[in-house]
């Protein structure tokens, strides 16, 4: 993302919120579904539960309890690949977000 556009503000994640529930349209994971942990509207990148699953080798640190070895989180996919579930029909719906500020005015 260019300079200019961080310096109007244009983010590209309009459709996604955290604690959204999502369903994941394509990659690996195609077809689950999980809930919106975190969202990076600059780099157009999200967050989902249980989804893109990577190993990090992890050191042991005494000092705060943290026992060492392979563990498995999450990484960040892109936005455009997911699509907010509607928890009113439980189908995944496009700009669901949108919808529901019209409804409430």
């Amino acid at each position: 993302m260019g300079l200019k556009a961080l310096k109007r503000k244009n983010f590209r994640i309009k459709h996604v919120k955290k604690n959204d529930r999502v369903v994941i349209l394509a990659g690996s994971d195609r077809g689950k579904q999980g809930r919106v942990i975190d969202v990076l509207p600059r780099e157009g990148k999200v967050l989902v539960e249980g989804i893109a699953l990577v190993k990090h080798h992890q050191r042991p640190n005494s000092a705060r309890g943290i026992t060492g070895g392979i563990v498995e989180k999450e990484s960040y996919i892109d936005a455009s690949n997911v699509m907010v579930i509607s928890p009113v029909t439980g189908k995944p719906e496009r700009g669901y977000h949108k919808k529901a500020k019209k409804t409430a005015k």
